[in-house]
């Protein structure tokens, strides 16, 4: 079969298509059928409602029920006049007949609407034209992004996920997530392309702050959250809620040398043991109804064609009923990128057989469909098992009775009040105090007349990837001129630049500042520090150092990991005037920073975070709020001891030459204004069988003067054991609140699949012997108790 013959039968087949279907009465039209079918009874059961629309499907029907629009695309549609619809528009009838005239599976991107409003009008037009227009009258899922909070003009912008991870904080997430899901659902969408549950281990790589972390059981524990708060309580998805998408599966965190999409090349145990247990969480205890298979490849077969991945381990191994999403074009990239499919047909044959049932963004390698199936090189069974997994979803989500949506309401709950106060409160939450030496933070008005605020990230609130306009944001500077008012004066200066662009996410170019204007800007940044009784110096990353890699004219990985231009200048600077200075970090993943580390007294992190980060920093400079956050990522002290997560093996870090083998803040680290004591640490039984349970507890209390949260960390390790295991694991955290003098016992149950490993055979053992049991504030400050694990019953 030759590459220009496939699209010529494929167009003759959809133009026959065409004709038979417009002699035929559209269900939605009429009321004077004689009978209802049955997949319009809600009084049956989803499964039978399925196989009766099935039943009356033809090949193209069901193809359009695997393929999506995106609306924002319409010249990759090849389609003349303007596309599939106007670009952030209206609907059109007119090109909707072209495009959807068998119905469609999804509609990709709804953000690319404007306000909440019209997002909603846009969504009822779409959904009324598909009821009224065409046979079936089949509704379209519309999906869309909601890494931290919708993705959508207008919408609340909470911190990203590597943020909000840092709050070690599971009711937060639900709480951030629930209200992520409403204001996705009441603009008209049904489904979100989260959360991300790749493991971040690599601080080159873009997407990190995309992540929750870089340890598999932190990261299951705010995935299980999410995913729960973003589905409901199910089975079915009520009329708040949308489907989540559980992305990149698998190992996509860790590419080769840094750089997006590049290949994961892991053995099968650590597949299993670091970048599997993240989605098998979201399977088998929340219960996800949908999963992306990532870019990159594993022992050289890429994720969209991979039948292990999707089929053994995915459905059959963790019985997932949902259905699987393509990345955007990743079904093109086994002929573009990876070079396993010679055209776009073989291309949809391999994703499709492996298991990926809708092709996102846009219909390209799935119209090849039908002609694989009148060649026999594609059975229809496969077909009708991808079309059946969607059409479930469809019905799950009630589109069937009630697929449209109130435009007042989405215009008055996005971005409320409530979920303005919200993202206020995540950010606090989310902050970490990494440094207060001589306890320089928090400031006290009653003591500071002047106040400097200076550096390239002080003026803006930095949203991150995966961001629109949330029509709302406040900039640190602005923070502490609202917190302070007249009484302190508050003397601003930008300090340098990072990039000329100032952090755009969507630009494919990202340039340095050059040395003339930047030493200009740290002149008057000094001159603002000369004239202050403290400096507040607000630096780290922006929208342009660090961001996902979609092509080779969109880099966004780095082969390094210092700070981007002069800002290690200018904090030298500051600190040579003598005045008191704290660094304010805002970035998108670790940083290689030993010297602001060491010389720098008091030292903030917040990652992104999000639309209200000026409240949420002055809040925790002024010690209106003690914070309580802990990294969930370690920070390399330079960018040759990349990898450098915490739960190493025992052979990983022998040390180097001429430099410390450390880290220069550790997994699991972070300070409060007040001081916590740990007493009483105990194991009850010290002894159980291989199947038993135990009890670990610890009192914690709060030694110091104000109220503050402390995040109680459970490590555990297997200390001899028949193939090699991490010096430590995190099992178990908990993040309490105490006032002055109060104590707290918190208490961690020792299960069997928290000592488990897979053994020599592949199979997930408990072994008998002794394990340490270490609780405390971080991944190196604890107190250890020992369990023995006998091999009796």
């Amino acid at each position: 079969m030759s590459k220009k013959g496939l699209p010529l039968r494929l167009s003759i087949c959809l133009i026959v298509t065409f004709i038979s279907a417009f002699f035929v009465q559209p269900v939605g039209r009429t009321s004077s059928q004689a009978q209802q079918p049955a997949y319009r009874n809600p009084a049956l059961g989803i499964d039978e409602r399925v196989a009766d629309l099935l039943g009356r499907m033809t090949i193209d029907e069901k193809v359009a029920q695997l393929l999506s629009l995106w609306v924002n695309k319409p010249q990759e549609r090849g389609l003349s006049g303007g596309g599939s619809f106007p670009d952030r528009g209206d609907f059109s009838a007119e090109k909707a007949a072209i495009v959807m005239k068998n119905g469609i599976g999804h509609i990709s991107r709804q953000r690319e609407r404007k306000d909440p409003r019209d997002s909603a009008v846009f969504a009822n037009a779409v959904q009324k034209w598909l009821i009224e227009k065409t046979r079936l009258g089949i509704p379209a899922i519309l999906h869309d992004e909601a890494l931290h909070g919708h993705m959508a003009q207008g919408s609340t912008h909470f911190p990203v996920p590597l943020s909000l991870a840092a709050s070690w904080d599971t009711d937060l997430m639900t709480r951030v997530f629930t209200v992520a899901a409403l204001e996705t659902r009441i603009r008209g969408g049904h489904q979100v392309l989260g959360p991300n549950l790749d493991i971040a281990r690599e601080p080159r790589w873009g997407r990190t702050e995309e992540t929750y972390g870089e340890d598999p059981y932190l990261i299951s524990r705010m995935g299980v959250a999410v995913v729960k708060a973003l589905q409901g309580i199910g089975p079915n998805i009520d009329d708040a809620h949308v489907i989540a998408t559980a992305k990149h599966y698998a190992a996509h965190g860790q590419p080769e040398g840094g750089t997006n999409v590049a290949p994961a090349n892991y053995s099968e145990r650590i597949i299993r043991e670091v970048f599997l247990p993240s989605f098998e969480a979201a399977v088998k205890e929340a219960g996800i109804m949908s999963v992306m298979p990532s870019y990159n490849e594993i022992d050289g077969v890429p994720s969209h064609s991979n039948h292990w991945l999707l089929g053994r381990v995915l459905r059959e191994e963790w019985g997932f009923r949902g259905f699987l999403v393509a990345d955007y074009n990743g079904i093109r990239d086994l002929v573009s990128l990876h070079k396993v499919a010679a055209d776009k047909a073989e291309a949809a044959k391999l994703a499709l057989e492996a298991g990926v049932d809708i092709e996102l963004p846009d219909g390209d390698c799935y119209f090849a469909i039908p002609q694989l199936v009148n060649d026999g090189r594609l059975s229809m069974a496969s077909v009708d098992g991808a079309v059946a997994r969607v059409l479930r979803a469809k019905f799950q989500l009630g589109l069937f009775e009630n697929p449209f949506v109130d435009p007042e309401k989405a215009a008055r709950l996005t971005n409320s009040q409530p979920h303005r106060e919200l993202a206020a409160e995540a950010a606090r939450r989310s902050i970490v105090l990494l440094k207060n030496e001589g306890n320089l933070l928090p400031l006290d008005r009653t003591r500071i007349r002047s106040i400097a605020v200076i550096g390239p990230n002080a003026e803006r609130a930095h949203l991150g990837g995966y961001s629109d306009d949330p029509k709302r944001s406040i900039g640190i500077v602005q923070g502490i001129r609202d917190k302070v008012g007249s009484r302190i004066k508050v003397n601003y200066a930008e300090g340098c630049k990072i990039t000329r662009q100032g952090g755009n996410w969507w630009a494919d170019t990202s340039d340095l500042n050059d040395a003339q204007s930047d030493e200009k800007l740290i002149h008057e940044a000094i001159q603002a520090v000369m004239a202050s009784d403290v400096a507040v110096v607000v630096i780290g990353g922006n929208e342009d150092t660090n961001k996902e890699a979609w092509a080779e004219s969109h880099l966004g990985d780095r082969d390094d990991i210092t700070l981007v231009g002069r800002q290690e200048d200018l904090v030298k600077a500051v600190l040579g005037t003598g005045k008191p200075t704290i660094v304010f970090l805002i970035n998108s993943g670790p940083l290689a920073i030993p010297y602001i580390a060491e010389n720098v007294p008091a030292i903030l992190e917040g990652f992104y975070l999000g639309q209200e980060t000026g409240i949420a920093a002055a809040d925790v400079l002024f010690g209106d709020f003690n914070p309580g956050g802990k990294l969930p990522v370690s920070f390399p002290r330079s960018v040759g001891q990349i990898p450098i997560y915490y739960n190493q093996k025992p052979s990983a870090r022998r040390g180097y030459l001429f430099t410390n083998k450390e880290p220069v803040f550790v997994f699991g680290h972070g300070l409060s204004y007040t001081t916590f004591n740990y007493t009483d640490l105990k194991v009850v039984p010290e002894t159980i069988g291989i199947s038993g349970q135990a009890t670990v507890s610890v009192t914690i209390t709060n030694t110091g003067k104000v109220a503050g949260d402390e995040v109680v960390q459970l490590y555990i390790r297997d200390l001899v054991s028949s193939v090699t295991r991490p010096i430590k694991e995190l099992k178990g955290f908990q993040r309490i609140s105490l006032s002055p003098g109060e104590s707290k016992v918190v208490t961690f149950t020792i299960t069997p699949d928290k000592l488990s490993f897979l053994d020599l055979n592949m199979k997930r053992v408990v072994e008998p012997g002794d394990f340490d049991l270490m609780v405390g504030t971080s991944s190196v400050k604890f107190q250890t108790v020992k369990l023995k694990v006998e091999s009796r019953k």
